[in-house]
């Protein structure tokens, strides 16, 4: 049988620049929620009655809107990587985005809460979806030479997205008045202006989320599928995977929205939902790999697969996700609390410390994510992974026990930690292909990633809990969020430990 050849280097840039813009915007609509999420939920519930219900009410959705979220991210990295394996990168990709694109778009027209919680949990399959399945196709096209640094370009993308957000955040009234100017220079009536600009101009800034969806045509146009993926097809392989396995995955995702619910304001005492985590999770995990489970059973009784490629597989998807959820917790408890926690600090006469802090984090994330691959080259992958346990959580702890006001040594450490626990983002896209043959690459991946954010979405439900058990009313506040933030940065040990059970990829070839 004659082999695929691989595609060229036109071919090649076009699959990194697919991926690295997929990536970006994917960052920048999961840092645009937070930022106009409030405004949207006050227009949307403003009907309700009393202020303070209202007030209560926003508080409530968000935390729901967040959840579902994290939960659709998850369930769509499996989804949509379990469709990158059957029926290819490129079109499974094209899929992803604009799921992701057009849901957000379709946010702006929303009238009720519950209207947006919706299409975000359907935007965020495709937001999850397209991680895996970019960071796939990308390493099975570029050589070993240069995935390093390619690896480093898809971690820093979403950070990049965060970073544009932030400045979006700085520049809002400027932005707001140059819109205005536009839709008066193209005779929009005062209504429809007022429709999208009303309250932070959150509708207009949801519709224009659909933008990426203009990625689907440059995809389609000029990206390649994988040459790998191609011979997989040749061989009959792709053909093991089977739809019904997909209720495994649905039955996972509700799963992990009770849990979530659970630990919520509307949820159950602390000893209820501790049992409804701890099965639920068992749950999750059993639903979510049950695609890949009954495929690699289909596949080794079919002699696509030797029976010790199975057993290293389903290894691999234990140690791989709970890397990614030890990486995934330690930022949700460090570099994405960053800037709500600035709030409570002395200002010290700095404005805008929220949007300041992010842009520090967000800046040294981008560094970090692009470096962090070249020195698993250069050391390995155990090693590097130990390497940024250790700086991850020795810049977290500096970061909360160490600052009482808003300086320029608050800001530098805000880049050191949000780079150092965002490092992990550039180590992932090299590592975890490394982990899985080509069949189950982009399935094995989302699996790993996005199960982390089930991880990370349970522990970051515990910050209210931790931080009342440090004492977190009145004036020790700031010294409790301090302490929890702490605690839940702990977890990094937990990785320095792992990291040397996993296996020891440099140097090897894609399998």
């Amino acid at each position: 049988m004659a082999s695929i050849p691989p595609p060229n280097a036109r071919g090649r840039n076009m699959a990194l620049t697919a991926a690295f813009l997929g990536w970006l915007f994917d960052g920048f609509e999961m840092g645009l929620f937070p930022l106009i999420g409030k405004p949207a939920l006050q227009d949307l519930l403003a009907g309700t009655g009393d202020p303070s219900l209202i007030s209560q009410g926003v508080d409530r959705w968000f935390t729901v809107i967040i959840a579902t979220f994290l939960v659709g991210a998850a369930t769509g990295g499996v989804f949509f990587g379990w469709l990158g394996d059957r029926i290819g990168r490129v079109k499974a990709m094209t899929f992803s985005i604009f799921t992701y694109a057009i849901f957000t778009g379709l946010c702006g027209f929303a009238t009720e809460a519950w209207h947006v919680a919706i299409l975000r949990f359907i935007a965020s399959l495709g937001m999850g979806g397209e991680w895996a399945l970019g960071v796939a196709l990308v390493n099975e096209l570029w050589t070993k030479g240069n995935r390093a640094w390619v690896a480093g370009a898809i971690g820093a993308a979403a950070n990049i997205g965060y970073l544009l957000v932030a400045f979006l955040s700085l520049g809002m009234n400027n932005f707001l008045t140059s819109v205005q100017d536009i839709f008066a220079s193209l005779g929009a009536s005062q209504g429809l202006s007022d429709y999208l600009l009303h309250n932070q101009a959150w509708r207009f800034l949801m519709i224009s989320g659909a933008f990426p969806a203009v990625l689907i045509f440059f995809i389609r146009l000029f990206v390649p599928e994988s040459d790998k993926w191609e011979e997989e097809k040749k061989t009959g392989s792709t053909s093991h995977w089977s739809t019904p396995d997909l209720l495994g995955v649905l039955f996972g995702a509700v799963v992990a929205m009770i849990i979530i619910w659970a630990w919520s304001p509307m949820g159950v005492a602390t000893p209820t939902a501790t049992v409804i985590t701890v099965v639920g999770f068992c749950a999750v995990v059993w639903g979510f790999l049950l695609p890949v489970r009954r495929y690699l059973q289909r596949s080794t009784a079919a002699g696509n697969m030797s029976e010790d490629m199975r057993r290293k597989v389903r290894s691999n998807l234990v140690i791989g996700a709970t890397l990614a959820g030890i990486a995934l917790l330690g930022t949700w408890g460090a570099a994405q609390q960053a800037p709500k926690w600035s709030t409570e600090l002395a200002s010290n006469g700095y404005s805008h410390p929220m949007q300041y802090t992010q842009i520090c984090t967000a800046l040294g994330a981008t560094v970090f994510a692009l470096l962090t691959p070249v020195l698993a080259d250069i050391l390995n992958r155990r090693l590097t992974y130990l390497f940024c346990c250790i700086t991850a959580m020795a810049s977290s702890i500096f970061f909360f026990r160490f600052n009482t006001q808003i300086d320029t040594n608050f800001f530098i450490s805000a880049f050191l930690m949000g780079g150092l626990t965002a490092s992990f983002y550039g180590f992932f896209p090299l590592y975890l292909p490394e982990l899985f043959p080509t069949a189950v690459r982009a399935t094995g991946q989302g699996f790993c990633f996005n199960v982390g954010r089930i991880i990370a979405a349970i522990g970051g439900l515990q910050l209210a809990n931790l931080i009342a058990v440090f004492g977190g009313d009145g004036a020790s506040k700031l010294q409790a969020s301090a302490s929890a933030f702490t605690v839940l940065c702990s977890v990094y040990l937990v990785g320095m430990i792992l990291i040397w059970f996993a296996p020891e990829t440099k140097g090897k070839a894609l399998q």
